[in-house]
């Protein structure tokens, strides 16, 4: 049996390697698949890569892209959610703030530098005309660290996944101001470069599962009651979540990884573009 360390957020998007876990579907092909949830989001998870301490992750796009331009020996797979991520803008319930304009040089709150919160606060900037090197930060860690930092004030607004939040939104701790979608397909299938290297009949046999539970992951009965359950989402919201997000079972196209790059480029988030080798694995 081989072991294989994987990580990811604790998220209704990977409820499928859950329940391929739980299912034995990986225990079939000789492998002994440890997840492990990262609640700190993509940050922590792009250090636990680079540290050797996990062989694969479910990570978001820009930031893995902007961590292996920098240096991190991780190779991107394939897609796994093909759909974009609505990141939604939150102020805490009880501030002044109506309109994302009024958010123009205030602190965001992230998870750490190099997450999501981070890399999306630079594209929400882009859309709203703000400049970007002006924009101010707060670490928080996690979810439970910005409804403390937006409480207490110690930062104005955070982006987070739309339904994710939503049940904070809807107990009043935190008003949603509006929605960031991420302008390419939000999460990926990655390993660390010797992971890879030297198990690629590992390799393909996790993607044959995983790709097996996603191909088939919404025409479970009662998928929507199972993750509103296991979630704690009302189930009109999962319903709606359900018909935005699509999971994908292929290589992420070379266009869109062009676009990912020129973006953060662009945003000065990264300072160079490498070989699209660099990014993608082989087979």
């Amino acid at each position: 049996m081989k072991t294989v360390k994987i990580v990811g957020v604790p998220e209704h998007f990977n409820l499928p390697w859950h329940l391929a876990i739980e299912e034995g579907a990986f225990e079939d092909r000789g492998i002994d698949l440890q997840w492990e949830d990262i609640p700190e989001g993509t940050g922590r998870m792009c250090k636990l890569l680079a540290d050797g301490q996990t062989d694969m992750a479910i990570i978001l796009t820009e930031g893995i892209v902007k961590s292996i331009t920098e240096g991190n020996q991780v190779k991107i797979i394939q897609e796994f959610i093909a759909s974009p991520l609505l990141w939604g803008v939150h102020v805490s319930a009880n501030s002044d703030f109506k309109k994302l304009g009024d958010l123009r040089d205030t602190k965001a709150a992230i998870s750490r530098y190099g997450s999501g919160s981070h890399l999306m606060a630079f594209v929400q900037a882009q859309n709203e005309g703000w400049d970007p090197n002006i924009l101010q930060f707060e670490v928080i860690n996690n979810l439970d660290g910005a409804i403390k930092g937006l409480s207490e004030g110690t930062a104005d607004y955070f982006m987070w996944e739309h339904f994710t939040t939503k049940p904070i939104v809807d107990a009043g701790v935190f008003r949603r101001l509006g929605d960031c979608p991420t302008p390419w397909p939000c999460f990926m299938l990655v390993g660390t470069s010797g992971f890879i290297q030297e198990n690629p009949s590992i390799v393909d046999h996790i993607k044959e599962v995983i790709n097996l539970y996603t191909t088939e992951f919404k025409e479970i009965p009662s998928i929507d009651r199972t993750l509103a359950n296991k979630y704690g989402q009302k189930l009109e919201d999962i319903q709606e979540w359900l018909a935005l997000t699509y999971w994908s079972q292929k290589k992420l196209p070379k266009d869109v990884l062009g676009n990912v790059l020129d973006t953060l480029l662009e945003l000065k988030l990264i300072d160079k573009k490498l070989p699209m080798d660099s990014y993608l694995a082989n087979g």
